[in-house]
């Protein structure tokens, strides 16, 4: 990514988008594989590591997927991919959240080949780890504030009306 969008930078949005299709079918190929294999997928991954990773998709559903996405290795993200199709989490939320987060990802890898060039790679390879965790920290903290302010809205509608009378 960073060497084609530092050779041809008009083509990075291009770039990013080819990359993030790449993945998210390299994605979708090991999901339907995993889903069809079953527990047997599992067996190369420790059991704590697969009780750990099925825990986090059956406690925060597709934002566990969204953030293995963010990053980077070693974190490893194929062993959500086969988690989720083993338990068969959602396709569609599991496809949604590889292409929000890789094209995240792959567009700020691209942004910063075409902002700094050849240095953008030493400037990723020392800083993404925490622009990786800030922005997981991010999304769940978004997530999180969403949860605790979202109000039902008939009781909103239903407060609205008792305070007007």
């Amino acid at each position: 990514m960073i060497l084609l969008a530092t050779t041809h930078p008009r083509w990075m949005i291009a770039y990013a988008l080819i990359a993030t299709a790449g993945s998210a079918v390299g994605c979708w190929i090991l999901y339907v594989v995993s889903r069809r294999a079953g527990s047997r997928a599992l067996s190369r991954f420790s059991e704590a590591k697969q009780k750990r990773v099925k825990g986090l998709i059956d406690r925060y559903d597709m934002l566990s997927v969204l953030v293995a996405t963010l990053l980077p290795p070693p974190f490893p993200l194929k062993l959500f991919v086969v988690t989720a199709g083993v338990f068969r989490f959602s396709l569609w939320r599991f496809i949604t959240a590889i292409i929000v987060g890789r094209a995240f990802r792959f567009l700020l890898e691209g942004y910063f080949a075409v902002r700094y060039g050849a240095e953008a790679k030493a400037i990723l390879a020392k800083y993404y780890p925490w622009i990786g965790v800030a922005v997981a920290v991010g999304v769940v903290l978004f997530v999180i504030m969403r949860k605790v302010f979202k109000r039902d809205p008939a009781a909103a509608i239903e407060q609205t009306l008792e305070a007007g009378n």
